[in-house]
């Protein structure tokens, strides 16, 4: 798989959205998750329309490398 340099704030907001996603995945029943719901919002919308995604790097198979890359960093 090739090697990108994804700006900071790119894998920043990547890893943000897996940590909330699982925080949201292993709350309780009880828990309250509006909170948790609305921050994948946020970061999702972020993430879609950075501007690295209009360059010619942002290709489907750069999207994918990143969602990898960021969820080894939250290790899973």
């Amino acid at each position: 798989m090739p090697q990108n340099d994804f700006p900071s704030d790119l894998m920043e907001a990547q890893t943000a959205w897996y940590r909330t996603y699982w925080q949201l995945a292993e709350s309780g029943p009880a828990a309250s998750t509006t909170t948790d719901r609305r921050r994948l919002q946020e970061l999702s919308a972020q993430i879609a329309d950075h501007p690295y995604w209009r360059g010619p790097l942002g290709t489907p198979a750069a999207r994918m490398e990143l969602k990898e890359l960021a969820r080894r960093r939250v290790g899973r």
